[in-house]
């Protein structure tokens, strides 16, 4: 095995050689064999650099788990250029770099198994638009390699994990503050991911099984993995449909629209009221 982790902060700065060095100990002490890494998956020249030291050392690769990730959580009006690209450059760029570095080797092998670590935040969450586009695009390319690659026996499918971890940790109360102060309510399963201190082991084992020969048949997925059950999540489909022999005219829309398709549908994030003006002539 060859783990990689920068050791960096939640929002991606600095870099420690421990949690690498911490977690090749574990997996050495427990039998196993592993060697640490500590390029960063940001850069293609990074992930060139975690293949050849798994080459070197083991001879082949047959699985890649791209798990690497940061935080820079700010609502979009307030997020600069700097922290929108950090995080897609490690997240999403990161997956592409290790990708592109480790299928070559796949396909002489005609075997592989990648396992890409997305999140259900990418369903929409508020305060994290750098993060949601980021791990949404993650199961778009992991669609799209798994049509690629499935010819040459390289299954490619992602994950919605959950547990605490250094970077779950590191989510600041002024994040929940503003979004309560701002009448945005999270998905109920992301308040639970987060406050809810659960062990992250509880991914391994789900994730190990797509890495199997018995997983062969499953590539192009979104499975997820938080908690105790293991949940199958069903690629987006058409729900409603209206037709009409020509062309749409704005009036026909705007009767028909929120009597058919979508109609039903509830707001996830309906307008706050306006700030009241304080009053006049008020005494302390």
């Amino acid at each position: 095995m060859n783990p990689h982790d920068l050791g960096g902060r939640v929002d991606g700065t600095g870099a420690s050689t421990g949690p690498a060095d911490t977690l090749v100990a574990e997996i050495r002490a427990a039998g196993g064999k592993a060697v640490p890494n500590y390029d960063s998956v940001a850069t293609m020249e990074g992930a060139q650099n975690m293949v050849k030291a798994a080459l070197d050392h083991f001879g082949n690769v047959d699985i890649l788990c791209h798990v690497a990730g940061i935080l820079r959580d700010r609502m979009v009006f307030n997020m600069a250029e700097e922290e929108w690209d950090a995080v897609l450059r490690v997240h999403l760029y990161g997956a592409f770099h290790m990708v592109r570095n480790v299928v070559p080797h796949m396909i002489k092998q005609r075997y592989g198994r990648i396992v890409i670590f997305s999140s259900g935040s990418g369903l929409g969450n508020s305060g994290q638009a750098n993060y949601a586009s980021a791990k949404e695009g993650q199961v778009g390319f992991c669609r799209a390699l798994a049509r690629e690659l499935a010819p040459y026996g390289i299954t490619v499918n992602a994950v919605y994990p959950g547990g605490d971890t250094r970077m779950t940790q590191g989510i600041p109360d002024t994040a929940r503050e503003i979004r309560a102060q701002r009448g945005i309510t999270a998905r109920q399963q992301e308040v639970r991911e987060v406050e809810n201190p659960r062990d992250p082991n509880r991914n391994g084992p789900k994730v190990v099984y797509l890495c199997t020969e018995a997983a062969g048949n499953i590539t192009g997925q979104v499975v997820g993995t938080s908690g105790l059950p293991m949940t199958l999540y069903s690629p987006r489909h058409v729900s409603r449909v209206i037709h009409k022999d020509g062309r749409w005219t704005l009036d026909e829309l705007e009767v028909l629209m929120g009597s058919s398709i979508t109609q039903g549908i509830p707001n996830p994030a309906p307008a706050a009221p306006p700030p009241q003006p304080a009053p006049t002539g008020a005494r302390a």
